[in-house]
């Protein structure tokens, strides 16, 4: 079986060029290491996955239950762990196992799950994208949600009615993102486009489930004008 996935964290954006001068957006993530702390199996817990904790600087206080739980897999205790599925394919994965960068290739499509951005209490214009009503003319209504139901029936307000309230900080998984280049060396990963969360934001890098072909653009040649 083959690990899927590995734990980052944000760096920041940049933008790489191809040699043709086309510019690419692209994130920086520093992607492990990480080491396997737990292997699921069909037998044990009635499927195969393996729990990932990230290599991180910061030192971690675990209590007694954790400690044990690191312990009996014989790796120090992390502070950061997910979960990640097992692919059909290469070695079979055992607990102390580190999982680097190298799972990934060049131009390989691959999923990221993080937290959003936090936006705190927002109103139906800025939460939900509502018009508003006038600016002029002695209007008092501007940015109000407006009649959220009837009175006389169902005298109640219908569930899923947008109104305003908490905004962001969801979990958010972005698809198919370009892998542009893979450093080894450095642990990181650059990715084209952008992915939730701001810079530190710990995020799952995984293999793209449903990944789409990459199109590569064909070059038609010039029909030169004259007589047939």
């Amino acid at each position: 079986m083959m690990v899927n996935g590995i734990i980052g964290r944000k760096v920041g954006m940049t933008q790489l060029f191809d040699p043709d001068g086309s510019v690419h957006p692209a994130t920086v993530l520093k992607a492990g290491p990480c080491v396997v702390s737990q292997v699921k199996t069909v037998e044990t817990d009635g499927y195969e996955a393996v729990q990932l904790g990230f290599v991180d600087a910061k030192p971690t206080k675990e209590n007694k239950p954790t400690q044990g739980h690191f312990k009996k897999s014989g790796v120090p205790a992390t502070r950061i762990t997910r979960e990640v599925k097992l692919k059909a394919g290469g070695d079979p994965v055992k607990a102390g196992d580190q999982i680097n960068v190298s799972i990934f290739a060049n131009g390989e499509r691959v999923d990221v799950v993080g937290t959003s951005r936090g936006k705190g209490f927002q109103g139906v214009v800025k939460r939900h994208h509502f018009k508003g009503g006038r600016a002029t003319h002695g209007s008092m209504f501007h940015r109000a949600p407006g009649s959220i139901g009837a009175s006389s029936y169902p005298s109640r307000v219908v569930r899923g009615m947008r109104m305003g309230g908490h905004m962001g900080a969801d979990r958010v998984t972005v698809r198919n993102l370009k892998v542009l280049r893979v450093d080894a060396e450095n642990n990181l990963l650059l990715i084209e486009g952008a992915v939730p969360g701001g810079p530190n934001a710990v995020l799952l890098i995984r293999k793209a489930v449903a990944a789409k072909k990459i199109k590569v653009a064909q070059v038609e040649p010039v029909k030169k004008k004259g007589k047939k």
